[in-house]
């Protein structure tokens, strides 16, 4: 360990040779090509992985999951339960406080939860049971529910989006449906908004007053310590033999989500290593628009269904067989809930079915305007694939090239694709986000009223995951929720596409990296 004298000595001979103390600190930087644009700020507004991300660099949360899917408190000390089951008491651990420093207090708990709830898959299932909820301290908070209800803790520690991060109550009183423009935070990172730009670079820096709890760092719980002054997201770097040679050249430390064709070349670099911090890895799945015409159909979205081979899909986005598989189920293979119930028309998939479903619904020729981001490697090329496959099955395809953040924003838009809206659009998801009835978005069926865009209106859905939410019996929440994966087949409500894994490639000097569903930057070493 460098000594405080030692480091005075350095800071000495770098000022005899003209060098500003900040070259120094340089030393303390992380520099991240991260796997995306990041433009919206807003964790609650969107589910984009980016502004997730964001999230947890300068947010807490309440509770956490640990890397072997363990709720643990994080931002609350002690918790009980009433013997009915229907009291919920939470108190919040000490030295909790805004970057501004103003103290974290259960107002501020209860109006983040009450944002969240609105957006989110789980919180709207959570707030459903929610009949109250109370302040009596300001360390302290209640929930009162109608009825004992089975997920209060999974939805608190909810890990991936949408997190129910919490803010300050002047900022999570902002509508739901509009962005907030107001970043503060109590996380172990402040970020520098008057250095952030879209496109260009996002920074963070250490929030030196955050207190971090004892325990060590798994997944998104544990102490989240902070061993370097600065975070730098290099938003720019798109290209991926360009962040390959930035990293081989030690101008950037990590790349968060390397090109799959890149990592024969990643490991053959002195310096460089790969690392798979996400064991349990993701879903790709396309989803499909059910407000609009072709869509607007189930016989047209199961004539999609029956064109999807997984094989192809995954061969030509990830083609290193030793990361990805095939997967039937909509929720997370190797999970609880994993099924194989109503996939047979995908498992089964051929040209002919899809062509013969396709003529019997009826369908127009009514393009389906596709949505393909240009720079996101993990999925750049499921949009392709998916063009391909529907164009043999018979349907007119119109293929809109975007950036991921132009294509995350107009997803949310409910204008028919003539006016800007659009018919379908591919995308990943992290293993917990879907390995749920309850926490998988894509099966939110209330319509327009849906929190994730695609807007399915399927209420025998709802109805059984109503019953899965009341259900205590493991079996009984099995049988459940292959029932409700059953019916979204039917119905059509989006295309799992199989699993894969994206191991992240760093520099030897990096280390610490968190296992668990997100790219998270406590606990990291940079030696």
């Amino acid at each position: 360990m460098i000594s405080f004298r030692r480091i005075a000595v350095l800071a000495a001979a770098f000022a005899a040779m003209g060098a500003s103390p900040g070259a120094f600190a340089q030393g303390k930087v992380l520099r991240v090509v991260p796997h995306s644009n990041l433009s919206i700020l807003d964790p609650i507004w969107t589910t984009a992985y980016m502004s997730r991300n964001h999230g947890y660099m300068i947010y807490d949360t309440l509770f956490g999951t640990d890397a072997k899917a363990r709720i643990k408190p994080q931002m609350v000390d002690t918790w009980t339960m009433s013997k009915d089951g229907k009291t919920w008491t939470f108190k919040l651990r000490t030295g909790l406080a805004f970057h501004d420093g103003a103290p974290v207090t259960s107002e501020d708990v209860v109006a983040s939860l009450k944002r969240w709830g609105r957006r989110d898959a789980l919180g709207q299932q959570l707030m459903t049971f929610v009949e109250e909820m109370e302040t009596p301290a300001p360390d302290t908070f209640v929930l009162k529910l109608k009825e004992p209800c089975g997920f209060v803790l999974e939805a608190l520690g909810k890990p991936s989006s949408n997190v129910p991060f919490i803010m300050p109550k002047r900022v999570a009183e902002t509508d739901p449906f509009k962005q907030i423009d107001d970043y503060t935070g109590s996380g172990p990172y402040i970020f520098k908004k008057d250095e952030f730009k879209p496109g260009d670079r996002a920074v963070y820096i250490k929030n030196t007053k955050y207190v971090p709890r004892k325990e060590p760092a798994s997944g998104t719980t544990g102490g989240k310590r902070v061993y370097v002054d600065r975070v730098e997201w290099n938003l720019a770097l798109r290209d991926p033999q360009s962040q390959v040679n930035a990293l081989a050249k030690g101008e950037v430390d990590i790349l968060e989500r390397p090109a799959f064709e890149s990592y024969g070349q990643l490991k053959e670099i002195k310096g460089v290593e790969v690392f798979n911090r996400d064991p349990m890895g993701f879903q790709y799945m396309c989803r499909f628009n059910a407000l609009h015409p072709p869509f607007d159909k189930a016989a047209v979205r199961r004539a999609a269904l029956a064109a999807f081979r997984q094989e192809a899909f995954l061969q030509a986005q990830v083609g290193v067989k030793e990361y990805y598989h095939t997967c039937p189920s909509m929720f997370t293979c190797n999970t609880p809930y994993a099924t194989t119930a109503g996939s047979e028309i995908m498992a089964k998939s051929n040209m002919r079915k899809a062509r013969e479903l396709l003529k019997a619904s009826g369908y127009d020729g009514t393009p389906v305007v596709l949505m393909k981001p240009t720079d996101l490697a993990a999925i750049q090329k499921l949009p392709d694939v998916a063009a391909q496959l529907m164009r043999q099955a018979g349907f007119k395809v119109d293929l809109q090239a975007m950036d991921w953040q132009t294509l995350v924003s107009r997803r949310a838009k409910k204008d028919p694709p003539s006016q800007g809206g659009w018919n379908m659009f591919c995308t990943a998801w992290v293993a917990p986000d879907i390995w749920s009835p309850l926490s998988n978005a894509a099966l939110d069926t209330k319509g327009e009223k849906a929190s994730w865009f695609g807007w399915p209106d399927d209420p025998k859905i709802e109805q059984l995951k109503a019953q899965f939410a009341r259900e205590l019996d493991l079996g009984k929440r099995k049988k459940l929720a292959a029932e409700i994966q059953a019916e979204a087949f039917a119905y059509g409500t989006h295309a799992p596409l199989g699993e894969y894994i994206n191991p992240v490639a760093l520099r030897t000097g990096i280390t610490g990296l968190v296992v668990g569903p997100g790219d998270f930057y406590w606990n990291v070493k940079k030696n």
